[in-house]
């Protein structure tokens, strides 16, 4: 399977057409009856859009590459669900934001990918719409949510890119759970235009937003390529991707590394697969810090994320909170404080290392899991979504059963490619 970017260079050498390689793709899409990841695709659109690359110069870093999108977004012509029955018939009539600026570099959108009922859960995807979507390693066990569409159909070769969106995991644990790539970016940089729910104007907000959007792929290095496209402020403004702090060796990084803690301990398999990543971490001569930063409460962090969350759906429709205003306040300083200790971490540290879950994917309808509360898949990825920091999940190996494991590349605060650079120079 290739990369997004290995696809866009053939295209650019001649080597193959994108008329071609969207034709496959769109084949294989037609194809499947097992994964249930591509919910909803526009062939006659795509297969013009491909003809018309192929008649001009590149135009972009994705020229001619053929992409999904998480069915949460807005794509002119195209229904936006969230999963939900009662937007079964509602229809886009505008692109989001993050869906033109992957137009305007070279992408062809074709499809959307499945997500879980309005986004509702992190270890799952299925909705009464579109069905359940299955995990291309294990059809009995899931691709994680609310992006699992888009995380199985990167592993299953029924897509070359995928954006997706990041509250509680649900970028990084179906890429840890289907053996893709998933980056969850620093909060607020990828603006959110056209990531309402149908019917919802879009307001922007200085309150604090813990959800992300973000990109999925098989490579770190197109993640890179989709968030240098996607990021940054509505126009007039302009952005460019901060610089990483190294470039080519590995050895240069300084990497904080947790691999286990009693709030979510590590089934043998992931722990096994974190001990070796390590160790060859400690090969590469990469100087390597145990322990989470000094100060840092991981168990209180976890808990301050959950309270977050709630607050989150409070100003987003939700049940309304009960905290008073001097109670939302001091919730408000203990985010910032865990912040500031992060950011006085990555002072001295480079990347933070840690599982993306305690688990591999697990069977389908699971309310426990191998012993322990089905939230706690949400410990490893709370701490990054807490302070808002980048962080990616990253396939590192694979168990017994051939399930892949996935790890978590925490970086420090708008310097989301050190996190992506460290990721592509550990994948070797």
């Amino acid at each position: 399977m290739r990369t997004a970017g290995e696809i866009a260079e053939r295209i650019r050498s001649g080597q193959v057409s994108s008329r071609e390689v969207t034709e496959q793709l769109l084949d294989r899409i037609a194809d499947d009856d097992t994964i249930n990841a591509v919910v909803e695709v526009r062939p006659e659109y795509a297969l013009a859009a491909a003809d018309g690359a192929d008649a001009t110069s590149p135009v972009g870093p994705l020229h001619g590459v053929p992409m999904t999108v998480k069915d949460c977004l807005n794509v002119a012509g195209m229904h936006t669900t969230w999963g939900n029955p009662a937007f079964a018939e509602y229809v886009a009539d505008q692109d989001a934001t993050v869906v033109e600026r992957l137009q305007r570099a070279g992408a062809i959108i074709v499809g959307k990918s499945n997500v879980h009922t309005m986004l509702a859960d992190f270890g799952q995807t299925v909705n009464e719409i579109y069905g359940r979507t299955n995990n291309p390693a294990d059809l009995s066990r899931t691709p994680g949510g609310s992006s699992g569409g888009g995380a199985a159909a990167l592993a299953a070769d029924l897509t070359y890119l995928e954006y997706g969106s990041d509250l509680v995991g649900s970028i990084r644990l179906p890429a840890a759970y289907c053996g893709v790539y998933g980056l969850k970016p620093t909060n607020g940089l990828v603006p959110q235009r056209g990531f309402q729910v149908p019917g919802t104007p879009y307001l922007p907000s200085e309150l604090p937003n813990l959800s992300t959007l973000g990109p999925l792929a098989r490579s770190a290095a197109d993640l890179r390529i989709a968030l240098r496209a996607t990021a940054g402020p509505e126009a007039p403004y302009s952005w460019q991707l901060t610089p990483p702090r190294h470039q080519r060796r590995l050895e240069d990084f300084r990497v904080g590394v947790v691999t286990d803690h009693p709030s979510a301990p590590v089934s043998g398999e992931v722990g096994d697969a974190m001990a070796a990543t390590v160790d060859r971490l400690a090969r590469s001569g990469a100087k390597i810090i145990e322990g989470w930063p000094d100060e840092v409460d991981p168990g209180e962090q976890a808990e301050e994320f959950g309270r977050q969350v709630g607050l989150f759906f409070a100003l987003h429709g939700g049940e309304p909170t009960e905290l008073t205003v001097d109670e939302l306040l001091a919730t408000e300083r203990a985010r910032m404080l865990a912040r500031a200790k992060w950011q006085r971490y990555f002072e001295n540290v480079d990347v933070f290392l840690c599982p993306t879950s305690f688990t591999v994917a697990f069977p389908h309808g699971s309310t426990t899991i191998d012993g322990q509360p089905y939230d706690a898949q949400v410990f490893w990825i709370s701490h990054a979504s807490l302070i808002g920091h980048p962080a990616l999940s990253m396939p590192i190996g694979r168990t017994k059963g051939d399930l892949p494991v996935g790890a978590q590349v925490i970086g420090p605060w708008h310097e989301d490619d050190t996190a992506i650079t460290f990721a592509e120079l550990l994948a070797g």
